[in-house]
């Protein structure tokens, strides 16, 4: 047996089912449709961050990837195409060091523990990832009472940041504040993005007091081609940065969280401690860097032909283009009434799907799928 087959061998039951797994709308169909009755391989979904795919393909660009590689494993997060992807994103995000993490939530839960040390307060936005989906995890686990700012919104002042510290700070028995974790893009607001010059008030008055800066950047990568932006650039200001693997670099799990080497290498102990040094990584490892290659390029492609699409759309009669400040992947289009009756099953006729209109606005999330038609395309396919 050699290396290669070695490798492709040790793919257990549990690891093919996890890498087979794909949202159920077109998972379900996987077994039973050879000749892709879905058409999600060829068709402009405009639905998703990430390009969906059936169990049986992925599996394949496995293998295809392994044929191209003579090692890959790892053991325990160490070495291997884990190491590799754990430089390629340090490079990518101008950071020393990274670490792999099984889950985001983990990420971010061992990002906002290591940078609060002994201070026992961290400040995040109300409609963060952290304070809103992941059961409390920081304030059950590290004992760390979260500060929610900015309701309904995505990305807190300056001033709201001074006013939580200086209640802290100024109580009969102060508490400072340890961290501050932004998130960004903000799902939850649409996929805005925090603007930088935000971002870097925030963290001048952070590095003034002493307090650490996380990212939860999830989907930072999604921003590619704005104006101005780098992933480095964007990163430099935050001592701790977490991306997803899987929301859009299709990987069926997995993180990445960087920082110092001297950060970092406290995150690998605490991901140990948290249960996270799972045996292997690198088959999601594996997706995730050939994913990432060309990826920035790729997406920058995708916001570009989004804006013409966008652009396209609201030079058509019954069409109403709503566009999210700051926004990245996702816009909205409201849809007059004669223009809604029988769209899904028009466009989906020319190879193009979109989610169900609700209250005559629709959501449009664009994802690499974008770039399989010219955008005239799909403009007249919206207009027939």
């Amino acid at each position: 047996m050699d290396r290669r087959d070695f490798l492709r061998s040790s793919l257990t039951a549990g690891s093919l089912a996890a890498l087979a797994a794909a949202p159920a709308a077109w998972a379900a169909a996987s077994p039973k449709s050879p000749q892709d009755p879905e058409h999600i391989n060829r068709s402009v979904i405009l639905m998703g961050d990430d390009l969906p795919h059936y169990g049986r393909d992925v599996l394949a660009r496995m293998d295809a990837i392994l044929q191209t590689r003579d090692k890959a494993g790892d053991a325990y997060l160490k070495r291997g195409a884990v190491e590799e992807l754990e430089q390629r994103f340090a490079q990518l995000l101008g950071k020393e060091d990274a670490a792999f993490m099984p889950t985001g939530t983990l990420a971010n839960q061992v990002a906002i523990r290591l940078l609060c040390g002994d201070k026992k307060r961290a400040l995040v936005q109300q409609e963060s990832h952290v304070y809103c989906d992941e059961s409390d995890a920081v304030t059950t686990l590290s004992a760390i009472n979260l500060v929610p700012l900015a309701p309904d919104r995505a990305a807190p002042t300056l001033d709201e940041v001074n006013a939580a510290i200086a209640v802290s700070e100024k109580a009969a028995y102060p508490l400072p504040i340890g961290a501050i974790s932004l998130e960004s893009p903000v799902r939850r607001a649409d996929g805005a993005m925090v603007p930088f010059e935000v971002v870097q008030a925030i963290a001048e008055r952070a590095r003034a007091k002493g307090i650490g800066m996380h990212l939860d950047g999830a989907r930072l990568l999604l921003n590619s081609g704005a104006e101005g932006f780098g992933a480095a650039k964007y990163a430099a200001p935050f001592d701790t940065v977490y991306v997803s693997l899987y929301k859009y670099l299709g990987a069926p799990f997995g993180a990445i969280l960087a920082g110092t080497k001297a950060n970092v290498a406290k995150a690998r102990d605490t991901r140990h401690i948290f249960g996270g040094t799972i045996y292997h990584g690198w088959q999601p490892a594996l997706l995730a860097l050939d994913a990432l290659h060309g990826f920035e390029e790729r997406f920058a492609r995708v916001r570009a032909a989004g804006d013409r699409l966008l652009d396209g759309l609201a030079k058509l009669d019954g069409y109403t283009v709503r566009r999210v400040e700051h926004g990245t992947n996702i816009h909205f289009v409201e849809i007059a009434e004669p223009r809604r009756q029988g769209l899904r099953e028009r466009l989906a006729k020319a190879d193009i799907m979109i989610g169900e209109p609700r209250d005559g606005r629709l959501m449009l999330m664009f994802n690499e799928s974008l770039l399989r038609k010219p955008v005239d395309a799909i403009v007249k396919a919206f207009a027939s």
